[in-house]
Order: structure tokens, then sequence, then C-alpha cells
């Protein structure tokens, strides 16, 4: 037998990959801090140019609730992020043999967030794993006219 890392230590790792993965393709510039911080991720908005701090969550489907999403939002200490912490967190919903969902939206200081399936997508912000090569163009035409 093979000794490997725990099973919720793996899905924690591929939320987070997922979820910088988002972030890259849609224009963000990703930071990972070498030192352990509250956050996941400072990542540099690509729109407003601001850095944001951002919790990185596995989202959960309560079969219990209707089918329900619920990001837990808790720290190891079991207390909420404050905006210190976080200014936004991202739920990856990772289903069996399926690309991963990645929904992101602001900290509202709650230790969970819930929403039903069919509404994630209008609720939260979902963010594409597919590159938008368009956000880098435009970026790159604004750098030029600000140069000039």
């Amino acid at each position: 037998m093979i000794n490997t890392a725990h099973l919720s230590e793996n899905v924690g790792k591929y939320s987070e990959l997922a979820a910088r993965l988002a972030l890259l393709a849609n224009g963000w510039t990703v930071h990972q801090a070498e030192t352990d911080e509250a956050y996941d991720v400072l990542a540099k908005d690509p729109v407003s140019g601001e850095y944001a701090k951002i919790q990185i969550k596995t989202i959960r489907q309560r079969k219990d609730r209707g089918g329900d999403l619920v990001v837990y939002a808790k720290k190891g200490n079991g207390t909420t992020y404050d905006l210190a912490d976080a200014d936004y967190i991202i739920g990856v919903w990772a289903v069996e043999s399926e690309v991963p969902r990645v929904f992101m939206f602001e900290n509202r200081v709650l230790t969970e967030y819930w929403c039903a399936e069919a509404k994630a997508s209008e609720r939260w912000v979902e963010l594409s794993l597919a590159l938008n090569r368009d956000v880098y163009t435009a970026a790159t035409a604004v750098d030029s006219l600000s140069a000039a």
C-alpha cells in the first residue's frame, strides 16, 4: 500500500490549484505567500489594479438541505474570517470526474455561505477555468496608452 496525504488535504490542495487557475484565466495576477497567512492567495484585480486577500474553500453539497451548496468559511479555531483576513472567499465545487466550478464572492464575515445549485451562477461570480485572452489584450492596450 502506498502512503499518501489524507484525502481532505488532497481535496483542499486541488481546490486551491483550481481557484488559482481560474483567477489566472480571468486576468488576475496571483501571489503565494512564503509564510502562513490567514488568506490563501493575494491577487491583483485586472480591472481596478487593487490587491485582494482571498480565502479558498471546497464547496460541499448538502443532500439533507435539498442539494444546496455550502461553503464552510471557518478558520481552524472555528472563528470566521474577518475583513482583515480575507476580502473574498472562493468556493470550488469539485464533483467526481467533472471539471471543477469556481465561485467567488465577498467576505461577509459569515461562518457558512449557502446557495441553491440552480442559483449559484446568479448569486456568486463564477470564474471560468478557460483562458480569457481578451482580459490580457485589453490590459496591454490600457498599459500602452498609459505609457504614451
